[in-house]
């Protein structure tokens, strides 16, 4: 079995949900999407997030999307 993906807990950045060993909240890689900025920009700023980390998160992010709206839509 492979490592947690994302942590939460109250002791690490408030709560706020990082990607699993980092303080780098999971809404940072989204914030430098959304601006149009690639993911090797966000590795470069982030070291300690590793592209497996966030690969999986956009794959586990899209398969709950892709489930959800299959639901919606039945």
């Amino acid at each position: 079995m492979s490592e947690p993906l994302i942590t939460i807990d109250p002791e690490i950045m408030g709560g706020t949900p990082v990607f699993y060993g980092t303080r780098v909240p999971v809404q940072t890689l989204l914030d430098y999407l959304e601006a149009g900025d690639s993911i090797d920009r966000f590795l470069a700023h982030f070291d300690t997030v590793s592209r497996e980390q966030v690969m999986r998160f956009l794959e586990t992010a899209a398969a709950h999307l892709i489930a959800n709206a299959h639901e919606d839509s039945a």
